[in-house]
């Protein structure tokens, strides 16, 4: 080997062996660098969870469950914390939202605010959401419900009650059995379903001046009334879309009103405005001294709390089709940011599930719109009061909903004084319709304000009209 060569190959080790050093050295200092670096914080230990808010009214049942329902969420989920909000009722929720007291991200919301809430912009719509989630609201909630809560070609606000007005009546005074013994008309075995005649036979047969009980009392508002018309083939607003006004005075409404307050306004059948002002129907039906009332399902805890008390339910009585009212209640989302939107999207799939609404619905108080919990023991309750349960979820088909319109409540106020007047006026007037035309006449100022009087105030007013639906 030449000199050269060797020079070569000790130059060439000397720089391997710099390098290597100079290697170890930099990492050696890369570490120690490292080191005094703060360490990261863990993302999934320290950051805060995103905080939402859920705002329910009801009974402190009602209230227990619903904090279940958010505590088993929030036990489960991750980088979400769910506050629960209450108030004892919806107006009381409403006010404070209204007046910017309360920003729920998620709410309960009465149907008849649903026209209030969307044009105020206070609910995010939920078709893209629900589908992004996979909920099949087309397989588990009826065709109406989702309708009932649809607006501008989408789904508001999640259907989640629906209760029909139905008949509460005492098995005592109202004993069907007794009656058909004496051979007065009743309906059928199966207890499902009955007509005006055989309603009728019913509050005479608990009417006994000796005990000092009553048939029937039904509430003096447009509501309470609605199911006689409808059932009597006459309609409550003049179109079910964009109503002008009321209908009372139109073709069947007025023989359907006319049959049934020839009932209601019986002094010998009904409770007097003496003894409402002593104490509310309701009382009168828990001492047992009233034998039929009309009621939503919320009834039924407050029924089976009073002591010996034994009570069934039936639909609203038929004067030609078996037609009623309900209260629907959805779950609305607030509008914000997609990452606040998202979150209570997610949540909103919890609340909906049957455990959740299954949780809610054995306290008694809710009919869920849910069908796989509607028919489920959870609502049903075999065993206890009312036998025929089933009567709510046969009755859900029937209900005829109320035009979405933003001022359903100042109407009702509107013409209270006048509704009452029809039930506790000591002479039903003869002409009757002219009464229920003006009453008709009274409402456009609210839902027609645009509209001119005739000349002739006892013309009958005009209108287009279209036939209530009812629900499937």
């Amino acid at each position: 080997m030449t000199q050269s060569g060797r020079l070569g190959w000790r130059t060439g080790a000397t720089v391997l062996v710099v390098a290597i050093t100079v290697l170890v050295g930099m990492l050696v200092l890369s570490a120690r660098d490292h080191d005094k670096q703060p360490a990261a914080p863990a993302a999934s230990t320290s950051a805060k969870p995103l905080r939402l808010e859920f705002a329910v009214w009801g009974s402190k049942a009602e209230i227990d469950a619903y904090a279940g329902v958010v505590a088993d969420y929030n036990a489960s989920s991750e980088g979400t914390e769910v506050a629960l909000r209450s108030w004892p009722s919806a107006e009381a929720m409403l006010t404070d939202v209204r007046a910017g007291k309360a920003d729920p991200d998620l709410y309960l919301l009465p149907r008849s605010d649903l026209a209030e809430t969307v044009a105020q912009k206070r609910n995010q719509p939920l078709l893209d959401l629900l589908n992004e989630r996979e909920i099949a609201i087309g397989d588990d909630f009826s065709r109406d419900a989702v309708s009932a809560f649809s607006m501008a070609d989408d789904l508001q606000c999640m259907p989640y009650t629906t209760s029909p007005m139905v008949m509460y009546y005492n098995t005592e005074l109202v004993d069907f059995d007794a009656m058909a013994q004496a051979g007065l008309p009743t309906p059928n075995e199966e207890r499902v379903s009955w007509n005006f005649t055989q309603f009728r036979a019913a509050a005479e047969f608990a009417s006994r001046p000796r005990e000092r009980t009553r048939g029937v009392y039904i509430e003096p508002s447009l509501d309470g009334l609605a199911p006689f018309v409808y059932s009597g083939g006459g309609q409550v607003y003049d179109n079910q879309v964009a109503p002008t006004r009321l209908a009372l005075g139109d073709g069947d409404a007025v023989g359907a009103l006319r049959q049934t307050l020839e009932l209601l306004r019986d002094p010998r059948l009904t409770l007097s405005s003496k003894q409402l002002a002593r104490q509310p129907a309701l009382e009168w039906f828990k001492r047992g001294k009233l034998g039929m009332i009309a009621g939503y399902r919320d009834l039924t805890p407050q029924l089976r709390a009073v002591e010996g008390l034994s009570f069934d339910v039936m639909p609203m009585p038929s004067l030609g089709r078996n037609l009623t009212v309900g209260e629907l209640s959805g779950i609305c989302l607030s509008p914000g940011k997609p990452g606040r939107v998202s979150a209570a999207a997610n949540f909103l799939t919890y609340l909906v599930s049957d455990e959740a609404i299954a949780r809610v619905t054995e306290t008694g108080y809710i009919q869920p719109t849910k069908l796989t919990v509607a028919f489920s023991p959870a609502f049903l309750q075999p065993g206890r009061a009312p036998e025929h349960a089933i009567v709510f979820n046969n009755s859900v088909r029937n209900i005829v909903l109320d035009p979405l319109i933003t001022d359903g409540a100042q109407l009702r106020a509107l013409v209270a004084s006048d509704i009452v007047a029809l039930l506790i006026d000591p002479v039903l007037p003869d002409d009757l319709d002219a009464v229920l035309r003006s009453i008709d006449e009274k409402s456009r100022s609210l839902l027609d304000p645009d509209y001119e009087p005739a000349d002739d105030p006892s013309a009958s007013p005009g209108g287009s009209s279209s036939e209530p639906q009812p629900a499937d």
